[in-house]
Order: structure tokens, then C-alpha cells, then sequence
């Protein structure tokens, strides 16, 4: 994980958005109802989902699952995704909390000000291709490089959850844009490329994320 001095650094300036609307900072949070020090990260990426120029999302993985409380929204896809990008980071394990900025720098994410610096320290800028989407009819225009096309659906109603055992036990944590299903819709080669949606529940809203490699940086991203 790379060092926070610089982040805590920039933390001491004024929060910087990221580019805009349109090219939100995708903010990915790996935590547990497990596990003891994932509530002040929830709460921090919490506070921040509602703005315009981030996509946050809050991903529940599954290996805390056996000590004494069975995370509801636990998936091993999502586990599998924060592997991957320990892998591509050179970590040899992974923990909660952690926040994983536009795919391209991990830290612990349990307060504000943390977040807001590593948004702009992390900053992917505006070059990647363009994301639109018409109806179903996704496509992803031309560029440098390869990268996979995903789609990722999420509740983004803030869901009080009542823990009745385990490390939280008798505690209730909000969750708010808790992840439920993440599809890889196709391979981009730096051409243009379209596909169409799967439908998704009427109760979730859904992204697009271009992602190079496994865990590799997020080049574009799109909410829907």
C-alpha cells in the first residue's frame, strides 16, 4: 500500500473535485459487517456518495465471514475483485476496510479527509474514451490500449443493518450503494465498441467501469 504522506498532505488543502460529472472518481470500498474497523469507512464513503463527480461503491467480501456473522450483501466475486487488485499492486493480502481509488492506489478509507486527498492525488483525468449509452445500447469509443467493460449495479438507498454477532454484534451499520452484481460485458481494443445491457432490477441503479487488465487502473467510468 503506498505511503499516505502525500495524501495527508494534500488533505490539508481544500477538497478537490475530480473532473466532472462525466468522468466521476470511482471509489471502490472492500469491507465486512465482520469487521470492527469497517464502520468509520462506511460512514466516510457513505457521506460521499451522494456527490455528482464520484462513484462510490461499497463492495462486501466474504472471508470474515466465518468468524461469528455472515455478511448479507457477501459475495466471492467481490472478494476475487479486491485479490486482484492486490496482485496487480504487489500486496500479498488483502484487509478491511480499504478504498481503492480509480483502480490505481489503495488506502484505508476510514475518514473524510483521507478520501477527498486520495481522490485528487489519484486522479485519472479526462483522456479515456468516450462512454455512452442509449437505452440498453452501450458504446465505448476509440482509444489507446485494451481494457474490459463492466457493468456494476447497486442499491443506492442507505440500508441499516442490525448485526447480531460476530466482531459487530449488537451494533447496526448503514450501508449505502452496496454493490450487488458486477458483469463483464465485453473486451475493448482501443476501437469502438458496442454491446447491449443486461436488464437490471428496478431497485438498483448501474455504472460502467473500463478497466485495464485485472486490477488494473479504471481508464473511464459512466453512470447510467
Amino acid at each position: 500500500m503506498r505511503t499516505l504522506l502525500p495524501l495527508l498532505l494534500a488533505a490539508l488543502a481544500p477538497p478537490v473535485q475530480a473532473a466532472d460529472r462525466d468522468h466521476p472518481a470511482v471509489v471502490e470500498l472492500y469491507q465486512s459487517q465482520g469487521c470492527s474497523s469497517c464502520p468509520p469507512a462506511d460512514l466516510a464513503v457513505n457521506g460521499i456518495a451522494g456527490r455528482p463527480d464520484v462513484l462510490a461503491l461499497s463492495f462486501a467480501v466474504t472471508y470474515w465471514d466465518q468468524l461469528g456473522w455472515k455478511d448479507i450483501f457477501a459475495s466471492p466475486v467481490f472478494t476475487k475483485r479486491q485479490w486482484d487488485y492486490a496482485r496487480a499492486g504487489g500486496r500479498q493480502n488483502v484487509a478491511t476496510p480499504q478504498v481503492i481509488v480509480n483502480g490505481r492506489g489503495a488506502i484505508v478509507g476510514s475518514n473524510r479527509p483521507e478520501i477527498d486527498a486520495a481522490i485528487a492525488h489519484f486522479d485519472r483525468g479526462t483522456d479515456g474514451p468516450v462512454l455512452a449509452a442509449d437505452g440498453r445500447l452501450v458504446t465505448v469509443g476509440v482509444g489507446k490500449g485494451r481494457a474490459t467493460l463492466w457493468l456494476v449495479s447497486y442499491d443506492p438507498r442507505t440500508i441499516p443493518v442490525a448485526i447480531r454477532a460476530g466482531e459487530n454484534g449488537g451494533r447496526t451499520i448503514p450501508h449505502r450503494n452496496i454493490v450487488r452484481r458486477l458483469v463483464a460485458l465485453g473486451q475493448w481494443k482501443g476501437q469502438p465498441l458496442r454491446v447491449l445491457l443486461p436488464p437490471v432490477p428496478a431497485n438498483l441503479r448501474s455504472a460502467l467501469l473500463l478497466q485495464a487488465g485485472k486490477g488494473g487502473p479504471i481508464v473511464a467510468a459512466r453512470k447510467l
